[in-house]
């Protein structure tokens, strides 16, 4: 058989396989392997959402969302959030352009409010916990903390990797890899805007009300 002139060789009766190398789009195993870890972090946090559904309710005679969520503030917590998914916007777009420097700055502003978010959170648990609202107190404050504080811990690790990928681009420039990486870390930014839409809907803004 003539290897030049044909595509495929024969291994048995009726067996063909292929011998052509196929080309894969780089970094298309990345992209989808993120996708399939987004997946399951939706998962976590259905069943984080369907657990604090079951225990909302379940004070123990302890206080209940309406005593303890003080909205306002809340409701400035959400905005930093949301502003630092717009500035992450203005990050890939200045990527897109090619401008080094730009795309810097607004993940540094993108940084900024995502601290922002974390220092409101950490001390609405600090004045939970110093009034006695401890995860102990209650199973709903169990179901509360649990799910507030996963969110809040994937938010650490998105500032971690946001800072890790500004020095990347300030070493490297916007090469291919890079590009890669802050696509993902896109996707888990807004995917965690999401998930907290859905926490301030759901927790706080039915706690407040029922």
């Amino acid at each position: 058989m003539d290897t030049n002139a044909h595509s495929a060789a024969v291994t048995g009766p009726g067996r063909f396989y292929d011998l052509h190398e196929h080309d894969h789009p780089e970094g298309g195993s990345t992209m989808l392997g993120f996708w399939i870890y987004l997946m399951s972090d939706c998962l976590i946090f259905a069943i984080l959402f369907a657990t604090f559904a079951v225990l909302s309710g379940s004070y123990a005679a302890g206080p209940s969302g309406r005593d303890l969520f003080d909205l306002p503030l809340v409701a400035v917590n959400t905005a930093m959030l949301l502003f630092s998914s717009i500035t992450y916007g203005f990050a890939m777009l200045s990527m897109q352009a090619g401008k080094v420097g730009a795309t810097r700055g607004w993940l540094v502003v993108t940084g900024l409010f995502g601290a922002a978010f974390l220092g409101i959170e950490l001390y609405e648990f600090h004045h939970l916990i110093h009034i006695g609202a401890t995860p102990q107190r209650s199973a709903f404050l169990s179901a509360f903390f649990t799910l507030v504080g996963t969110h809040g811990l994937h938010v650490t690790f998105g500032l971690i990797w946001l800072v890790t990928l500004v020095v990347q681009v300030g070493r490297h420039g916007l090469i291919p890899a890079n590009q890669r990486r802050l696509m993902c870390l896109s996707l888990f930014w807004h995917f965690l805007d999401v998930i907290w839409i859905g926490v301030f809907s759901f927790v706080y803004l039915m706690g407040v009300l029922r």
